[in-house]
């Protein structure tokens, strides 16, 4: 635990620029813990890792004894050095390394670049042969705390990614870094500092949210209003307002119609979903609106039978009674009749969404979407994306 925190310039430092000194009780020098055993865990599946690739869980924070002795420290070394304890691995799946994710506001765009980058290792997260713990920092607004989060992540031997648009508190957690040895990167610095000189304009160092911001701007309340109204649309509901939809969706059962709707509102877009269920007519409004609006999802026969199985156990559905649901026999059917829908409706873009993310999918009906509204010539409009 930090028992002081002040701030001065060290011979190294940058002028101007205040550098961290952080003060330790002598109980708390960095030593070379002891050598934890690993603890085994699940296998998990490409669909469930997504999900525990964001978990996160808070400081763990010492008490502090107010009767310690206080030693200063310049320029402490890391709590433990990589490489200590090789050799010891006791046959067990390891535990994974830490990320450690500091913003000072929400921390989505930092958390989904790191999403978005770790999907480049899924080759080894799968078998969790480099298991990875991410932990999001938000808010952080203060000096003190933001010290404390990269004294925590020296312990833990973790890597440092931030967004921190005030100037003295990237600089801050910049030098901190150096002082523990924490490996570090600013993940909006660049690309503001790139922006700035093509635009020849100061940022104003200002985090979203903060006094001076309009924060509630007219995006804001047009993304509120699209989320309302993808809410209202779902599973088919009041099909009459398909025509006020910027997207509509279609297809059978699980093709993931109601998440890909929340995450195109988010971005602002309208959006209504329509179920394809086999005895069931669809609504004339569909066929009676732009057919630019309405795009199609498929899906691997054998996956989407795996993926009802599980959503019946999940709902507690006795196996009598989801025979058909998740049969394979009736889940050919239920694809074949969707797919002769669309190719009685040749504009309607059909999208495979088997092997892709909700992120992906939705970055495909974008394109389309955003080309057709500028009429940029497409490809043969019954492929399938």
């Amino acid at each position: 635990m930090i028992a002081e925190n002040r701030f001065s310039l060290l011979p190294d430092s940058k002028p101007g620029i205040p550098t961290p000194t952080i003060f330790l009780s002598s109980s708390e020098l960095p030593s070379k813990p002891k050598p934890q055993k690993s603890k085994g865990s699940l296998r998990l599946n490409l669909w469930s890792r997504s999900r525990s690739l964001r978990s996160g869980r808070k400081l763990e924070r010492p008490v502090e004894n107010p009767a310690q002795a206080v030693i200063p420290v310049e320029k402490a070394p890391l709590p433990f050095q990589a490489g200590d304890g090789e050799g010891e691995d006791d046959g067990q799946t390891r535990e994974g390394k830490s990320i450690y994710i500091v913003s000072d506001g929400t921390g989505w765009t930092a958390e989904h670049s790191v999403s978005a980058a770790l999907g480049q290792f899924d080759h080894c997260l799968v078998d969790q042969a480099c298991a990875v713990n991410t932990h999001l920092f938000s808010g952080v607004d203060d000096i003190e705390r933001l010290i404390e989060i990269v004294r925590q992540a020296a312990k833990e031997g973790a890597i440092l990614l931030y967004t921190l648009a005030d100037p003295l508190m990237a600089d801050a957690a910049r030098e901190a870094s150096q002082l523990w040895g924490v490996p570090c990167t600013d993940v909006l610095g660049p690309i503001t500092e790139a922006i700035a000189s093509h635009l020849g304009v100061t940022p104003s160092g200002l985090p979203r949210g903060a006094a001076g911001r309009n924060f509630l701007s007219e995006d804001y309340f047009k993304r509120i209003e699209a989320i309302e109204f993808t809410i209202k649309q779902d599973d088919g509901a009041l099909p009459q307002n398909l025509l006020k939809a910027d997207i509509v969706l279609t297809g059978v059962s699980r093709t993931g119609k109601t998440p890909l709707s929340i995450y195109l509102a988010q971005k602002g877009y309208k959006v209504a979903n329509i179920p394809i269920v086999i005895g069931l007519e669809l609504p004339k409004t569909l066929f009676e609106i732009p057919s630019d609006k309405v795009f199609g999802l498929t899906i691997d026969p054998v996956i989407l039978k795996t993926i009802r199985r599980s959503r019946a156990k999940t709902l507690g559905i006795a196996g009598h009674e989801m025979i058909n649901y998740s049969d394979m026999d009736y889940v050919k059917k239920d694809l074949e009749h969707a797919g002769k829908i669309f190719a009685q409706n040749p504009r309607w873009p059909v999208i495979e969404v088997t092997s892709k993310a909700i992120e992906e999918t939705a970055a495909v009906i974008l394109r389309i979407y955003h080309d057709r509204k500028q009429k940029r010539s497409l490809p043969r409009i019954s492929k399938r994306y």
